[in-house]
């Protein structure tokens, strides 16, 4: 090897590395701050993110717990409202029974006097009638037994 080959390569290869520095090697640099950068920010943005999600998980759990207890509530007033409503029906089925009950017993009451009007009625028309029969004839125990043995077979 010869010296000034040696000294041409050396001169060469001073070229080449100040050529890559002056010119290849700041866009690489860049190229690759720029992507260091572009990697930091997305790795801020998920721990944001996930941040942001926590806090909602959390608000959405609170929502449903309000929402939960909301439903209870609305619930426990169901339930109560009904049982009123079944109470209230009762009471009124109750008061419609018994003002049926009296209906019926008053118009009861009134057959009962009717029938009893109807039995004086047919009853004094048997006494007279019989009355009649008896004082039409002569007084006699044979014929006083058969009219009282009719009479009390017609009744």
């Amino acid at each position: 090897m010869n010296i000034g080959t040696l000294a041409g390569q050396t001169i060469a290869m001073i070229v080449f590395v100040w050529f890559c520095m002056k010119f290849i090697w700041p866009p690489i640099m860049n190229a690759i701050e720029a992507r260091q950068t572009q990697i930091a920010d997305g790795l801020a943005a998920a721990e944001r993110g996930q941040h942001s999600l926590e806090k909602a998980q959390a608000e959405a759990d609170e929502i449903i717990a309000n929402a939960k207890k909301q439903a209870t509530g609305i619930l426990d007033q169901a339930h109560s409202r009904a049982n009123e409503i079944v109470a209230e029906g009762k009471a009124d089925g109750a008061k419609e029974r018994d003002k049926q009950l009296a209906a019926g017993r008053s118009e009861v009451e009134k057959e009962i006097s009717r029938a009893r009007e109807e039995l004086r009625g047919q009853v004094s028309a048997i006494a007279v009638a019989s009355a009649e029969k008896i004082l039409l004839r002569e007084i006699d125990p044979k014929a006083h037994e058969d009219i009282l043995s009719k009479l009390a077979a017609e009744l």
